[in-house]
Protein backbone atom coordinates (compact mmCIF):
# COMPACT_ATOMS: atom_id res chain seq x y z
CA UNK A 1 0.00 0.00 0.00
CA UNK A 2 2.79 2.42 -0.70
CA UNK A 3 0.03 5.16 -2.30
CA UNK A 4 2.38 7.88 -1.18
CA UNK A 5 5.10 8.50 -3.82
CA UNK A 6 3.12 10.19 -6.58
CA UNK A 7 2.90 14.08 -6.09
CA UNK A 8 -1.08 13.66 -7.29
CA UNK A 9 -1.88 11.53 -4.18
CA UNK A 10 0.41 13.62 -2.15
CA UNK A 11 -1.71 16.79 -2.75
CA UNK A 12 -4.94 15.46 -3.00
CA UNK A 13 -5.67 11.78 -1.12
CA UNK A 14 -9.00 12.35 -0.84
CA UNK A 15 -9.89 10.45 -4.04
CA UNK A 16 -8.27 7.47 -2.74
CA UNK A 17 -9.54 8.10 0.46
CA UNK A 18 -13.03 8.15 -0.97
CA UNK A 19 -12.00 4.65 -2.96
CA UNK A 20 -11.59 3.10 0.51
CA UNK A 21 -14.23 3.95 2.06
CA UNK A 22 -16.12 2.50 -0.18
CA UNK A 23 -14.12 -0.85 -1.23
CA UNK A 24 -11.94 -1.50 1.63
CA UNK A 25 -13.29 0.85 5.05
CA UNK A 26 -10.97 -1.52 7.32
CA UNK A 27 -7.83 -2.62 5.18
CA UNK A 28 -5.37 -4.74 6.23
CA UNK A 29 -2.28 -3.87 4.71
CA UNK A 30 0.64 -7.28 4.34
CA UNK A 31 3.45 -5.23 3.40
CA UNK A 32 3.38 -3.57 6.28
CA UNK A 33 0.92 -6.25 8.98
CA UNK A 34 -1.18 -2.56 9.72
CA UNK A 35 -4.71 -2.11 9.56
CA UNK A 36 -6.02 0.43 7.86
CA UNK A 37 -9.29 2.67 8.74
CA UNK A 38 -10.89 5.30 6.79
CA UNK A 39 -14.61 5.58 7.27
CA UNK A 40 -15.96 8.04 10.18
CA UNK A 41 -17.40 5.68 12.77
CA UNK A 42 -14.66 3.65 13.15
CA UNK A 43 -11.84 6.25 13.12
CA UNK A 44 -14.25 7.92 16.14
CA UNK A 45 -14.15 4.76 17.65
CA UNK A 46 -10.37 3.95 17.27
CA UNK A 47 -9.65 7.38 18.34
CA UNK A 48 -11.67 7.10 21.65
CA UNK A 49 -12.01 3.39 22.55
CA UNK A 50 -8.66 3.33 24.69
CA UNK A 51 -9.45 0.13 26.58
CA UNK A 52 -9.47 -1.36 22.43
CA UNK A 53 -7.41 0.60 20.88
CA UNK A 54 -4.13 1.51 22.72
CA UNK A 55 -2.00 4.49 22.34
CA UNK A 56 0.76 3.22 23.88
CA UNK A 57 3.99 2.66 21.17
CA UNK A 58 6.51 0.39 21.38
CA UNK A 59 10.07 1.44 22.26
CA UNK A 60 11.25 0.74 18.52
CA UNK A 61 8.78 2.26 16.45
CA UNK A 62 9.59 3.05 12.84
CA UNK A 63 10.48 6.18 13.10
CA UNK A 64 13.13 5.98 15.58
CA UNK A 65 11.41 8.64 17.83
CA UNK A 66 10.28 5.77 20.07
CA UNK A 67 11.84 6.35 22.81
CA UNK A 68 11.55 9.94 22.71
CA UNK A 69 7.76 9.61 22.65
CA UNK A 70 6.71 6.78 24.30
CA UNK A 71 6.28 8.28 27.81
CA UNK A 72 4.42 11.49 26.21
CA UNK A 73 0.44 12.14 26.40
CA UNK A 74 0.30 10.64 23.35
CA UNK A 75 1.55 7.23 23.93
CA UNK A 76 -0.15 7.09 27.26
CA UNK A 77 -3.97 5.42 28.27
CA UNK A 78 -5.66 6.46 31.23
CA UNK A 79 -5.34 6.19 34.14
CA UNK A 80 -1.58 7.80 34.16
CA UNK A 81 -2.69 9.43 30.35
CA UNK A 82 -5.18 11.59 32.80
CA UNK A 83 -2.65 12.00 35.51
CA UNK A 84 -0.13 13.47 33.40
CA UNK A 85 -2.34 15.59 31.13
CA UNK A 86 -3.91 17.82 34.53
CA UNK A 87 -0.07 18.77 34.68
CA UNK A 88 -0.63 20.99 31.49
CA UNK A 89 -3.73 21.36 30.99
CA UNK A 90 -3.46 24.62 32.97
CA UNK A 91 -1.62 26.06 30.39
CA UNK A 92 -3.97 25.35 27.95
CA UNK A 93 -7.48 26.44 29.26
CA UNK A 94 -8.65 29.17 27.51
CA UNK A 95 -8.45 31.67 29.74
CA UNK A 96 -5.00 30.96 29.99
CA UNK A 97 -4.41 30.80 25.78
CA UNK A 98 -6.92 34.27 25.56
CA UNK A 99 -3.95 35.96 27.74
CA UNK A 100 -1.11 35.38 24.38
CA UNK A 101 -3.71 36.81 22.44
CA UNK A 102 -1.65 40.31 22.19
CA UNK A 103 1.60 38.73 21.90
CA UNK A 104 0.61 36.48 19.08
CA UNK A 105 -1.19 39.54 17.37
CA UNK A 106 2.15 41.79 17.82
CA UNK A 107 3.74 39.08 16.31
CA UNK A 108 1.79 38.78 13.51
CA UNK A 109 2.17 42.01 12.68
CA UNK A 110 5.84 41.85 13.25
CA UNK A 111 6.15 39.20 10.05
CA UNK A 112 3.54 40.92 7.75
CA UNK A 113 5.46 44.20 8.35
CA UNK A 114 8.64 43.15 7.04
CA UNK A 115 6.65 41.71 3.80
CA UNK A 116 3.73 43.98 3.26
CA UNK A 117 5.37 46.50 0.91
CA UNK A 118 6.98 43.81 -0.93
CA UNK A 119 3.54 42.46 -2.87
CA UNK A 120 4.76 38.63 -2.70
CA UNK A 121 6.45 36.20 -0.36
CA UNK A 122 6.21 32.10 0.83
CA UNK A 123 3.92 32.83 3.38
CA UNK A 124 5.16 29.13 4.68
CA UNK A 125 8.32 30.87 5.48
CA UNK A 126 7.36 34.58 6.42
CA UNK A 127 4.58 33.33 8.51
CA UNK A 128 2.89 29.75 8.71
CA UNK A 129 5.91 28.69 10.05
CA UNK A 130 8.26 31.21 12.36
CA UNK A 131 4.46 32.22 14.39
CA UNK A 132 3.53 29.12 16.44
CA UNK A 133 7.40 28.29 16.82
CA UNK A 134 8.18 31.54 17.96
CA UNK A 135 5.14 31.07 20.39
CA UNK A 136 5.73 27.70 21.33
CA UNK A 137 9.36 28.45 21.83
CA UNK A 138 7.94 31.09 24.44
CA UNK A 139 6.03 29.08 26.47
CA UNK A 140 8.75 26.43 26.88
CA UNK A 141 11.39 29.18 27.70
CA UNK A 142 13.51 28.20 24.51
CA UNK A 143 16.25 30.49 23.39
CA UNK A 144 15.30 32.69 20.29
CA UNK A 145 18.42 31.65 18.64
CA UNK A 146 17.63 27.65 18.90
CA UNK A 147 14.38 27.86 17.02
CA UNK A 148 15.69 27.17 14.00
CA UNK A 149 17.25 23.79 14.81
CA UNK A 150 13.61 23.42 16.55
CA UNK A 151 12.01 23.51 12.90
CA UNK A 152 14.64 20.99 11.14
CA UNK A 153 14.01 18.48 14.27
CA UNK A 154 10.18 18.82 13.67
CA UNK A 155 9.82 18.77 10.15
CA UNK A 156 12.36 15.34 10.28
CA UNK A 157 9.78 13.88 13.11
CA UNK A 158 6.75 14.22 11.21
CA UNK A 159 8.63 13.24 7.63
CA UNK A 160 8.28 9.80 9.21
CA UNK A 161 6.08 7.08 7.55
CA UNK A 162 4.89 4.17 9.26
CA UNK A 163 6.51 2.06 6.74
CA UNK A 164 10.14 0.77 6.75
CA UNK A 165 13.06 1.08 9.52
CA UNK A 166 14.36 4.34 10.69
CA UNK A 167 16.28 6.74 8.49
CA UNK A 168 19.84 7.76 9.71
CA UNK A 169 17.97 11.65 9.56
CA UNK A 170 15.31 10.20 12.23
CA UNK A 171 17.99 8.67 14.44
CA UNK A 172 20.11 11.56 14.30
CA UNK A 173 17.53 14.77 14.60
CA UNK A 174 16.24 12.28 17.99
CA UNK A 175 19.42 12.01 19.33
CA UNK A 176 20.06 15.96 18.68
CA UNK A 177 17.04 16.44 19.87
CA UNK A 178 17.36 14.62 23.36
CA UNK A 179 20.43 15.60 24.11
CA UNK A 180 19.31 19.15 23.75
CA UNK A 181 16.39 19.08 25.92
CA UNK A 182 18.59 17.00 29.18
CA UNK A 183 20.60 20.17 28.75
CA UNK A 184 17.33 22.30 29.14
CA UNK A 185 16.17 20.31 32.26
CA UNK A 186 19.05 20.48 33.68
CA UNK A 187 19.42 23.99 33.18
CA UNK A 188 15.70 24.36 34.80
CA UNK A 189 16.48 22.75 37.86
CA UNK A 190 19.20 24.84 38.72
CA UNK A 191 17.40 27.85 37.64
CA UNK A 192 13.64 28.02 37.38
CA UNK A 193 11.86 30.24 34.77
CA UNK A 194 8.39 30.81 34.55
CA UNK A 195 7.85 28.45 31.61
CA UNK A 196 6.08 24.94 30.79
CA UNK A 197 9.61 22.91 31.40
CA UNK A 198 10.11 24.71 34.84
CA UNK A 199 6.39 24.21 35.93
CA UNK A 200 7.06 20.61 34.67
CA UNK A 201 10.18 20.10 36.65
CA UNK A 202 8.19 21.44 39.98
CA UNK A 203 5.15 18.85 39.43
CA UNK A 204 4.27 15.72 40.63
CA UNK A 205 1.71 13.04 41.17
CA UNK A 206 0.29 11.49 43.53
CA UNK A 207 3.82 12.87 45.31
CA UNK A 208 6.16 11.66 42.84
CA UNK A 209 8.22 13.84 40.32
CA UNK A 210 7.81 13.09 37.12
CA UNK A 211 10.98 11.00 35.11
CA UNK A 212 13.00 12.30 32.73
CA UNK A 213 11.56 10.01 29.83
CA UNK A 214 8.12 11.82 30.76
CA UNK A 215 9.48 15.05 30.56
CA UNK A 216 11.59 14.65 27.31
CA UNK A 217 7.93 13.22 26.17
CA UNK A 218 6.37 16.30 26.94
CA UNK A 219 8.96 18.45 25.44
CA UNK A 220 8.98 16.68 22.30
CA UNK A 221 5.20 16.33 21.78
CA UNK A 222 4.87 20.09 22.95
CA UNK A 223 7.38 20.99 20.12
CA UNK A 224 6.04 19.12 16.91
CA UNK A 225 2.90 19.24 18.24
CA UNK A 226 2.96 23.01 19.30
CA UNK A 227 4.41 24.29 15.93
CA UNK A 228 4.19 21.88 12.86
CA UNK A 229 0.06 21.64 13.16
CA UNK A 230 -0.20 24.88 13.36
CA UNK A 231 1.72 25.77 10.37
CA UNK A 232 -0.32 23.35 8.38
CA UNK A 233 -3.67 24.86 9.82
CA UNK A 234 -2.32 28.48 8.50
CA UNK A 235 -1.04 27.14 5.18
CA UNK A 236 -3.92 25.40 4.45
CA UNK A 237 -6.44 27.80 5.13
CA UNK A 238 -4.79 30.65 2.87
CA UNK A 239 -5.07 27.82 0.31
CA UNK A 240 -8.16 26.79 1.06
CA UNK A 241 -9.55 30.81 0.82
CA UNK A 242 -7.51 31.48 -2.37
CA UNK A 243 -9.16 28.32 -4.40
CA UNK A 244 -12.53 29.61 -3.48
CA UNK A 245 -13.18 33.00 -4.94
CA UNK A 246 -15.05 35.69 -3.18
CA UNK A 247 -14.27 33.65 0.21
CA UNK A 248 -11.82 36.44 1.54
CA UNK A 249 -14.30 39.21 0.40
CA UNK A 250 -17.03 37.83 2.60
CA UNK A 251 -14.65 37.24 5.54
CA UNK A 252 -13.30 40.98 5.10
CA UNK A 253 -17.08 42.10 4.82
CA UNK A 254 -18.25 39.30 7.82
CA UNK A 255 -15.55 38.67 10.08
CA UNK A 256 -17.68 36.56 12.69
CA UNK A 257 -17.31 33.99 10.16
CA UNK A 258 -13.82 33.87 10.97
CA UNK A 259 -14.35 30.79 13.61
CA UNK A 260 -16.26 28.30 11.35
CA UNK A 261 -14.32 29.04 8.44
CA UNK A 262 -11.50 27.61 10.40
CA UNK A 263 -13.46 24.80 11.96
CA UNK A 264 -13.86 23.78 8.05
CA UNK A 265 -10.08 24.16 6.95
CA UNK A 266 -9.77 21.79 9.89
CA UNK A 267 -12.18 19.23 8.10
CA UNK A 268 -11.47 19.92 4.55
CA UNK A 269 -7.75 19.68 4.94
CA UNK A 270 -7.16 18.24 8.61
CA UNK A 271 -3.54 19.16 9.19
CA UNK A 272 -3.31 15.83 10.88
CA UNK A 273 -4.18 13.11 8.42
CA UNK A 274 -3.50 9.82 10.37
CA UNK A 275 -3.14 8.51 13.71
CA UNK A 276 -1.54 5.20 14.92
CA UNK A 277 -3.32 2.92 17.50
CA UNK A 278 -2.43 -0.79 19.03
CA UNK A 279 -5.12 -3.50 19.61
CA UNK A 280 -5.35 -4.59 23.57
CA UNK A 281 -7.73 -7.26 22.47
CA UNK A 282 -9.16 -8.69 19.26
CA UNK A 283 -12.07 -6.48 17.99
CA UNK A 284 -14.45 -6.05 14.87
CA UNK A 285 -14.10 -3.04 13.04
CA UNK A 286 -17.05 -2.58 10.11
CA UNK A 287 -16.98 -5.93 8.51
CA UNK A 288 -13.33 -6.93 9.76
CA UNK A 289 -12.22 -9.56 13.07
CA UNK A 290 -8.52 -7.10 14.26
CA UNK A 291 -6.53 -9.55 16.06
CA UNK A 292 -5.00 -8.31 19.24
CA UNK A 293 -1.70 -6.61 19.24
CA UNK A 294 -2.37 -5.79 15.74
CA UNK A 295 -1.06 -1.90 14.77
CA UNK A 296 -4.23 0.74 13.34
CA UNK A 297 -4.23 3.78 11.05
CA UNK A 298 -6.68 5.62 12.00
CA UNK A 299 -7.14 8.06 8.73
CA UNK A 300 -8.43 11.44 10.18
CA UNK A 301 -8.10 13.03 6.52
CA UNK A 302 -10.58 10.54 5.47
CA UNK A 303 -13.22 9.95 8.16
CA UNK A 304 -13.74 13.86 7.55
CA UNK A 305 -14.37 13.51 3.82
CA UNK A 306 -17.07 10.74 4.64
CA UNK A 307 -20.34 11.18 2.84
CA UNK A 308 -22.09 9.49 5.48
CA UNK A 309 -21.16 12.13 8.31
CA UNK A 310 -21.11 15.25 6.24
CA UNK A 311 -23.41 16.56 3.41
CA UNK A 312 -21.03 17.55 0.28
CA UNK A 313 -17.96 16.57 1.89
CA UNK A 314 -15.70 17.58 -1.20
CA UNK A 315 -16.98 21.33 -1.41
CA UNK A 316 -15.10 23.75 1.17
CA UNK A 317 -18.50 25.45 2.45
CA UNK A 318 -17.95 28.00 5.41
CA UNK A 319 -21.36 28.51 5.70
CA UNK A 320 -21.45 24.32 7.18
CA UNK A 321 -22.93 23.73 10.23
CA UNK A 322 -22.67 21.09 12.85
CA UNK A 323 -19.16 20.43 12.09
CA UNK A 324 -18.05 17.63 14.05
CA UNK A 325 -14.74 17.14 11.99
CA UNK A 326 -12.06 14.98 14.01
CA UNK A 327 -9.26 17.30 12.81
CA UNK A 328 -7.94 17.10 17.17
CA UNK A 329 -8.46 13.87 17.75
CA UNK A 330 -11.33 12.68 19.93
CA UNK A 331 -11.99 11.29 23.46
CA UNK A 332 -9.29 11.14 25.94
CA UNK A 333 -6.92 11.86 23.84
CA UNK A 334 -8.32 15.54 22.32
CA UNK A 335 -5.74 17.92 20.95
CA UNK A 336 -4.94 19.83 24.65
CA UNK A 337 -3.05 22.63 22.05
CA UNK A 338 -6.79 23.05 20.02
CA UNK A 339 -7.59 26.77 21.75
CA UNK A 340 -4.17 27.50 21.45
CA UNK A 341 -4.19 26.48 17.77
CA UNK A 342 -7.41 28.17 16.88
CA UNK A 343 -6.32 31.19 18.12
CA UNK A 344 -3.17 31.75 16.56
CA UNK A 345 -4.80 30.42 12.98
CA UNK A 346 -8.05 33.11 14.01
CA UNK A 347 -5.21 36.30 14.49
CA UNK A 348 -2.83 35.41 11.42
CA UNK A 349 -6.10 35.24 9.03
CA UNK A 350 -7.40 38.36 10.24
CA UNK A 351 -4.51 40.06 9.85
CA UNK A 352 -3.41 38.45 6.17
CA UNK A 353 -6.93 39.80 4.88
CA UNK A 354 -6.63 42.71 6.35
CA UNK A 355 -3.07 43.74 6.03
CA UNK A 356 -2.77 41.83 2.30
CA UNK A 357 -5.67 42.89 0.32
CA UNK A 358 -5.93 41.01 -2.92
CA UNK A 359 -3.99 37.70 -1.95
CA UNK A 360 -3.82 34.95 -4.28
CA UNK A 361 -2.08 32.07 -4.91
CA UNK A 362 0.98 32.81 -7.65
CA UNK A 363 -0.34 31.31 -11.11
CA UNK A 364 1.96 28.38 -11.80
CA UNK A 365 3.40 27.41 -8.55
CA UNK A 366 3.83 24.18 -8.77
CA UNK A 367 2.38 23.41 -4.69
CA UNK A 368 4.23 20.32 -3.34
CA UNK A 369 3.10 18.86 -0.09
CA UNK A 370 5.60 17.90 2.97
CA UNK A 371 6.77 14.24 3.11
CA UNK A 372 4.19 13.00 5.22
CA UNK A 373 1.05 10.75 5.57
CA UNK A 374 1.21 12.06 8.73
CA UNK A 375 0.60 15.29 8.74
CA UNK A 376 -0.65 17.22 5.69
CA UNK A 377 0.70 21.16 4.62
CA UNK A 378 2.58 22.61 1.95
CA UNK A 379 6.49 22.84 2.03
CA UNK A 380 5.98 26.59 0.39
CA UNK A 381 2.83 28.93 -0.40
CA UNK A 382 4.12 31.63 -2.74
CA UNK A 383 1.14 34.20 -3.05
CA UNK A 384 0.79 37.55 -4.31
CA UNK A 385 -1.10 40.66 -2.95
CA UNK A 386 -1.45 44.55 -3.68
CA UNK A 387 1.42 46.35 -2.22
CA UNK A 388 0.70 48.86 0.19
Amino acid sequence: MDFSTSPEYQLDPFPYYEHMRETAPVYYDEQSGSWHVFRYDDVQRTLSEYATFSSHMGGDDASGTGQLFASSLIATDPPRHRQLRSLVTQAFTPKAVDALAPRIAGLTDELLGGIAARGSADLIKELAYPLPVIVISELMGIPAQDRERFKQWSDVIVSQTRSGSASENHIAANMEMTQYFLALIDERRSRPGHDLISTLLGAEIDGQKLTVPELLGFCALLLVAGNETTTNLIGNAVLCLTENPGTMDRLLREPALLPQTIEEVLRFRSPVQSMYRMTVAETALGDEVVPAGAPVVAWIGSANRDERQFQRPAEFDIDRGQNRHLAFGHGVHFCLGAPLARLEARIALEALLSRLPGLSLDQGAGLERMESTIVYGLKALPVSWQPA
